[in-house]
């Protein structure tokens, strides 16, 4: 589609009569293009819960449906009404309301408003940038907190929860290639080897954040964490964290309810960072994008951890992270 044409081919959920919803490859038509819009030809996407839950009808993600998920989106610019970007300009797009409301990146086109449009990073390919997305940019935004908050590479070990994740896997290769020692979590102890070769220095079970302990405080480990569990994993987790060190909290798998005393707060002055990566300021994103650029040796070790789908695979792919057994990154190839 290297010219404009009357259609494109998407991945399209539809609500059945029974209330089911199920997702079909169609060709829909080429929208219009207004002032302040970008018309974007996509090259890739990627796989990510909130695409999950809007492929199987989740109305806190997407209200209306027939609908196009795909939070994450790279590709070129086909026709542009900002002045900002011109035909053939490569850009990526991640959050804002991208594949929830408005059509997303896992069809051919998105039209999308110009301020959620980002040039692509100095050495960062469409494929790479696609494939970190949403989590690249969570990841990198984990980093930069602890960073922020005094946290380098003399203060310790790092952990990160949910380990095979896709924010905590770009994270950790990501603090590796920055020089820190990294220590993992998981629960998918055959990961072991793959996690060591991304440059874990030791792998941690979950037992040790999820087991009961009615202890306020327990024997500090690390310097620093990021966390993607949330609930009392990250309620164990503040325990454990060195005297002015940092969590940087992004997730809520293992719950939405923290249930924790001031003591880590006060005894030991660690720093609870909270992190959103969908609506902070267009300025910011672009920081992060910068971080991931000037960092981008990390890429060639995270190769592994992606797997590349086409929208005739995305079934499986979306159903495997629904259920919380994808391991690393899915790269949806719109070619």
């Amino acid at each position: 589609m290297g010219n404009i044409v009357d259609s494109y081919r998407a991945y399209q959920v539809s609500e059945t009569e029974e209330g089911k919803f199920t997702g079909n490859v169609v060709n829909l038509p080429m929208p219009d293009c207004g002032e302040g819009e970008v018309l974007i030809r996509v090259r890739f996407s990627a796989v990510n819960y909130k695409d999950a839950l809007s492929a199987n009808g989740n109305k806190g993600v997407t209200r209306t449906y027939p609908h196009v998920p795909g939070v994450d989106a790279s590709g070129e610019v086909l026709v542009s009404g900002d002045s900002t970007f011109e035909v053939g300009d490569k850009v990526v797009v991640t959050g804002h309301d991208l594949g929830m409301n408005t059509s997303g990146g896992y069809g051919q086109v998105i039209k999308v408003p110009a301020d959620w449009v980002h040039v692509l990073p100095e050495g960062v390919d469409l494929a790479s940038a696609a494939a970190l997305g949403t989590a690249g940019i969570t990841a990198a935004l984990c980093i930069d907190k602890l960073l922020k908050a005094g946290i380098h590479k003399a203060s310790g070990p790092v952990l990160v929860t949910g380990a095979t994740g896709g924010v905590s896997s770009v994270a950790i290769a990501m603090l590796v290639q920055m020089g820190f020692e990294v220590h993992a979590l998981t629960g998918k102890r055959e990961q072991v080897e793959a996690l060591t070769q991304l440059g874990v220095s030791e792998v941690v079970g979950r037992e040790v954040l999820t087991d009961e302990n009615p202890r306020p405080m327990l024997k500090p480990l690390w310097a620093a964490a990021i966390d993607t569990l949330g609930g009392n994993p990250l309620a164990n987790l503040l325990k454990l964290i060195k005297p002015e060190g940092a969590v940087s909290a992004c997730g809520l798998v293992a719950g939405t309810e923290l249930n924790s005393t001031v003591f880590p707060f006060i005894l030991r002055g660690v720093s609870l960072l909270g992190v959103d990566s969908v609506e902070i300021p267009r300025a910011r994103k672009r920081e992060m994008w910068q971080l991931i650029s000037d960092n981008k040796n990390f890429l060639s070790v995270y190769k592994p951890w992606i797997k590349e789908v086409t929208l005739d695979e995305l079934d499986q792919a979306l159903d495997t992270v629904l259920k919380a057994r994808a391991v690393g990154r899915y790269l949806v190839n719109l070619d």
